[in-house]
């Protein structure tokens, strides 16, 4: 195992103060803290693939796992509890009316709230344990539905089950922006990133495969617990968040955030969520449209999610690519746009365009991911850089709880989901306009910009 003081993203003792000069030609951060210099790549170029970066990513697969079990059967849930007739209205198609379908999906992403203490406690505790703790809950609760007898049951053990799962998202994120310098973040956070796709696709084609109903694949979602006992030994904690050092500089109050950095949080916050606003309803009801509305196979639909495996990497890629060498506003700006157009024409009626639109979607959703992770964890400082990840996925919850909700409501009062998709697409669009007055960060290194002044925190 490496020696942490030798592992990618140990802080060096300072030398004279200043962060070495960035690459690429970026901007230098600002002057007041030491900086990391990026491997030297004496070791070949994937120096920055650590043992505890592996295991980071395996959690991320395994949460996706998780997670997107519930978007694959929640058509086979409304069949399972509901009445499927031969009626045209969207009651008799998809078993139960949208407005119920919208409001068990609001609730379950509102519970993804808890999260927020969760991924606080990352800054006290240490990123390993919490890391390891919300994995074993998450996965124990969400296959424990499998076993749900009525509806709300299945609901609420999958609620229960969610601010766990988004804590390892949030968590993994960070642990990957802290064992990379500046040279390799956005790989290692499209790594993250490209594993929970990863998750996703594996339950998708497992539910193709595997018989009928929702009961099986979320018993499924069971098996990343065998990789528990590897997973122990190699996710160490990333030597620039030891946790003697976050005890004495953390925030005495889990989820609170230094002054200084309220107006930036504030502004990632409108970004994390108007993404959701479209991806929440977007992904989550493309099962329960293409297979009930459009009349696809479940074989088929595996076949799209499966194409949207290298899509999302070609995403992940063209996103690292914009945020190391263009900037990481322009790359989630690209990302926010394309995620808007994405959604709208999956929802527009056609089976091609739906093919597309989905497509699209998980397209820009690449793009944005290492944008948007590189800055969110260069911006903040290492005493809190956990809490803000947890705000960010706290702020994801919300908008999709307001796009799930609105978008079944919609649906019900339009009469389809065509309408919806197009008036909640415009909603990424417009939260672009949050990112003029966020920092550009591309070169700087963690902890690159002057501490917050002392007493500074609610």
């Amino acid at each position: 195992m490496t020696d942490p003081g030798d592992a990618p993203g140990a802080a060096p003792p300072p030398s004279d103060g200043a962060a070495p000069p960035p690459s690429d030609g970026a901007a230098p951060p600002p002057s007041g803290g030491a900086a990391r210099p990026p491997p030297d790549g004496a070791g070949g170029r994937l120096d920055w693939l650590t043992p505890s970066l592996v295991s980071a990513a395996v959690v991320s697969a395994a949460s996706g796992m998780g997670q997107f079990a519930i978007t694959a059967v929640i058509g086979d849930v409304a069949r399972a509890f509901g009445t499927v007739d031969a009626g045209t209205d969207l009651t008799s198609q998809i078993g139960l009316q949208a407005t119920t379908l919208g409001i068990a999906l609001a609730v379950i992403r509102l519970a993804s709230l808890a999260s927020l203490p969760g991924s606080a406690i990352a800054d006290h505790l240490g990123r390993r344990r919490v890391l390891l703790l919300a994995l074993v809950v998450g996965l124990a609760l969400t296959g424990s539905s499998a076993f749900a007898p009525t509806f709300w049951t299945w609901v609420a053990l999958v609620a229960l089950a969610r601010p766990w799962l988004s804590t390892v998202n949030a968590v993994s994120g960070v642990v990957a922006a802290e064992e990379t310098s500046a040279r390799y973040r956005s790989w290692a956070i499209g790594l993250i990133a490209a594993t929970y796709g990863i998750g996703s696709g594996v339950i998708s084609i497992g539910r193709s495969l595997l018989p009928e109903g929702f009961r099986p694949v979320m018993l499924a979602v069971f098996l990343p617990l065998l990789a528990l006992p590897w997973l122990a030994r190699t996710l160490v904690e990333p030597p620039v968040a030891a946790r003697a050092h976050l005890a004495e500089t953390a925030p005495a109050l889990p989820g609170a955030v230094p002054r200084p950095h309220r107006r930036d949080l504030a502004r990632l916050v409108a970004v994390a969520a108007g993404i959701a606003v479209a991806t929440g309803p977007g992904f989550t009801y493309v099962f329960v449209y293409g297979e009930s509305i459009l009349g696809l196979a479940r074989s088929t639909m595996a076949l799209v999610v499966l194409a949207a495996g290298p899509v999302g990497l070609v995403g992940l890629l063209a996103g690292r690519w914009l945020s190391d060498h263009v900037g990481r506003r322009p790359c989630v700006a690209v990302g926010l746009v394309g995620t808007g157009l994405g959604f709208a024409g999956t929802y527009s009626g056609a089976v091609p365009l739906m093919f597309v639109g989905y497509l699209v979607g998980i397209l820009a959703g690449g793009a944005i991911g290492p944008g948007l992770g590189a800055a969110a964890a260069e911006v903040f400082p290492t005493e809190v850089r956990a809490t803000v990840a947890g705000w960010l996925a706290a702020a994801g919850v919300l908008g999709a709880v307001v796009g799930l909700a609105g978008f079944g409501i919609l649906a019900d009062a339009t009469g389809g989901f065509g309408g919806a998709a197009r008036i909640l697409a415009l909603v990424p669009v417009v939260v672009t306009l949050a990112l003029r007055r966020l920092p550009e960060t591309r070169g700087w290194e963690l902890d690159g910009r002057p501490p917050p002044s002392p007493g500074a925190v609610a």
